[in-house]
């Protein structure tokens, strides 16, 4: 892409410092603008149609341009634009939306707490978790076991969760609290002829023994998402989370599940939870709560916690964490009207109407020769790109065949996530059939034309 002086791609590239991105190469070939959306399709600002294949970032569940959610937002600016929920203040949307989603949460959960991204909500489950522990008379508990390739969020605590170098390269990072280990991607890190329940309980071994090696007087809490999402889709093997929480339960360890990716429907349950027969003792969900029309995320925690907290913060005089814009009225009522949408439209129950179709058309490109495994669940998908399917061999240059299918993909009239050379789709919940035949028919295209 050229960019011309007085262009918004020249402005772009003048003004705006991206995130995620290399900011020289970002110089060099400016942005992609676009400018519109409507049902699975975004426009660019030349009118060139894309497929989202990846429903922006993993979290338009209704699709762009829909009209409820502008008129739910609409209203509520006209009511009451803004208002907080710090000391002893409320407004009737935060507490319609927290008993929606206590009440739709896994497990025991009994208090819902608002941020305004997963990262915030990430970072405020660690301080919860230290506060707990510290009101609980344990205050060398606090460690917390993530796992590698892990994907918690960008601001320093959640960062630190994350497990992927680039997070923390440069940034000094992460902080020594935190610990992390391995992936649970049989493809990649099973050792030759492991089954998926035998990896599963090594894995789980994994854990205890560094839960030991720690100290458990010193380890506060495990944190997963049910499905790894931006690390790379990876799927657990059969009896993972079982085996995890096993480990968890001995030792005393707190589980915080990270619905951000997974949550509303996308693995084919309303949650990941669901899926794998987690029962979390706090959880994260975002993303689809909004649709992402609007900022919002939640931390969910059972009244276990909530009990010895909220003692806590009698003590003390006060629990002195928030965000001005946590609990926005905007928010609420966009995410009440969205879980409306969602429900009367049975989009998560049209996830396992659609699943096998999606799944299909994605475990076909297991024959390609650059593909070394397809994986998937509910309308979440990857594939591997390899140099050698039989030694699952990457590239000369890691990312590059990845990029370049990428770009190969925009010229197709589709927009998927190349992380590295594993290409991710996640299109919007109300996708049909056809649309789905149509986004794997267009990624084709570019998957034929990639030369490595």
């Amino acid at each position: 892409m050229t960019a011309l002086p007085n262009s918004a791609a020249a402005r772009d590239i003048e003004f705006y410092f991206h995130p995620v991105t290399n900011a020289r190469r970002h110089e060099q070939v400016g942005p992609m603008i676009i400018s519109k959306g409507k049902g699975i399709h975004v426009y660019d600002d030349a009118g060139k149609e894309y497929i989202e294949a990846m429903a922006g970032l993993w979290s338009v569940a209704v699709g762009f341009g829909e009209e409820r959610l502008v008129q739910a937002a609409t209203r509520q600016m006209s009511e009451l634009p803004f208002y907080h929920s710090f000391s002893h203040k409320s407004h009737p949307q935060a507490i319609d939306l927290a008993e929606r989603l206590v009440k739709m949460a896994p497990g025991k959960m009994g208090k819902c707490h608002f941020t305004n991204s997963g990262s915030e909500a990430n970072d405020t489950a660690v301080k919860l978790v230290w506060f707990y522990n510290n009101a609980r008379g344990k205050p060398e508990k606090k460690k917390i076991i993530s796992r590698i390739k892990a994907y918690h969020g960008i601001t320093l605590m959640s960062a630190s969760l994350t497990g992927l170098p680039n997070n923390h390269r440069d940034f000094d990072l992460p902080f020594p609290q935190i610990k992390h280990v391995g992936c649970p991607h049989h493809y990649r890190f099973a050792e030759p002829n492991e089954t998926e329940e035998a990896f599963a309980t090594r894995l789980a071994k994994e854990l205890e023994d560094r839960i030991l090696s720690e100290g458990p007087e010193t380890v506060a809490a495990f944190i997963g998402e049910p499905v790894m999402g931006a690390g790379g889709v990876f799927i657990p093997p059969r009896t993972y989370w079982e085996k995890i929480q096993a480990v968890c339960r001995k030792y005393d360890v707190l589980i915080i599940v990270d619905e951000v990716i997974n949550g509303f429907g996308r693995t084919g349950n309303t949650w990941g939870s669901d899926t794998y027969g987690i029962i979390p003792d706090m959880m994260i969900c975002s993303k689809q709560i909004t649709s992402s029309y609007v900022p919002l995320a939640a931390l969910l925690f059972t009244d276990e916690i909530y009990q010895v907290v909220a003692d806590n913060t009698a003590k003390i005089g006060t629990f002195a964490h928030g965000f001005t814009t946590a609990g926005h009225p905007l928010a609420m009522a966009v995410a009440m009207e969205n879980l409306n949408i969602i429900e009367e439209r049975n989009l998560m129950g049209r996830v396992n109407e659609l699943s096998p179709a999606f799944l299909k058309r994605l475990h076909s490109f297991g024959s390609h020769p650059l593909v070394g495994e397809t994986r998937g669940v509910g309308l979440i998908g990857a594939l591997e790109l390899v140099s050698d399917k039989t030694t699952k061999a990457g590239f000369e240059k890691p990312g590059a065949t990845g990029l370049k299918l990428a770009e190969l993909g925009h010229e197709e009239g589709i927009i998927f996530r190349a992380i590295g050379d594993i290409i991710a789709f996640c299109p919007p919940l109300i996708i049909s059939e056809a649309q789905i035949d149509d986004l794997f028919n267009r990624f084709e295209r570019a998957l034929m034309r990639l030369t490595v």
